[in-house]
């Protein structure tokens, strides 16, 4: 099992050429966030997301991710946004601090279950009273091929966390246990989806809208 320090070497060596897949559905934001809203983009990778708010006109934007490479690279496709180094599951903010947060492709970074639940914990605990949480992820697959990944995964894992060749470690979810994670918020909306994957596959997925 790599340690953290392993997914993070991960994304410093690889800032410059990947490119993240699970779409953001505006018109779901917009459905429960105004446009003045503050946001958060927990994980913001290289400001993918962050681009696609500005340009939707969302304008009070920031952004967290522990890759030092991809807030870089963020700084320069978004220089709009405020942008911080930092780790999910420890956030520089104080209390209250955002009406939204957005976690895309994030639990799928975190293999252990003590891990996110400290970054649903620190979302929740930066929003404001009745500010909205808004996640994509993936959940678990039964085609034969990840079925296999999921079984060489180290014994004492979750079901569902599995290898990349390059040897970092994610992680797909049950659906029963993403709503658990997420049982301190009242749920707005649960979406099961499909999402390309950044190798380019084809992945069951999500799209969870909650309230604090």
């Amino acid at each position: 099992m790599n340690s953290p320090i392993g997914l993070r070497n991960y994304w410093e060596e690889r800032s410059a050429s990947k490119r993240f897949t699970t779409p953001l559905s505006v018109e779901t934001l917009e459905r429960y966030v105004a446009k003045d809203a503050l946001i958060l983009d927990d994980g913001c990778g290289y400001g993918r997301s962050l681009a696609e708010l500005r340009d939707a006109g969302f304008k009070r934007l920031t952004g967290v991710d522990f890759s030092t490479a991809l807030v870089e690279r963020a700084r320069r496709e978004v220089p709009e946004a405020k942008l911080y180094v930092a780790d999910a599951t420890s956030l520089p903010f104080d209390d209250a601090s955002f009406d939204a947060a957005l976690l895309f492709g994030v639990l799928t970074c975190v293999p252990s279950d003590e891990s996110q639940t400290r970054v649903a914990a620190e979302a929740r605990r930066v929003l404001k009273p009745g500010g909205v949480l808004y996640v994509n992820d993936f959940l678990l697959n039964d085609d034969s091929r990840n079925k296999e990944r999921y079984a060489r995964a180290p014994q004492g894992h979750p079901y569902g966390v599995f290898s990349l060749p390059e040897g970092t470690i994610l992680r797909h979810h049950r659906e029963e246990y993403v709503r658990e994670l997420f049982r301190d918020f009242e749920t707005l909306s649960f979406e099961k989806t499909v999402f390309p994957t950044m190798n380019g596959h084809r992945s069951n997925a999500f799209i969870y809208v909650g309230r604090k």
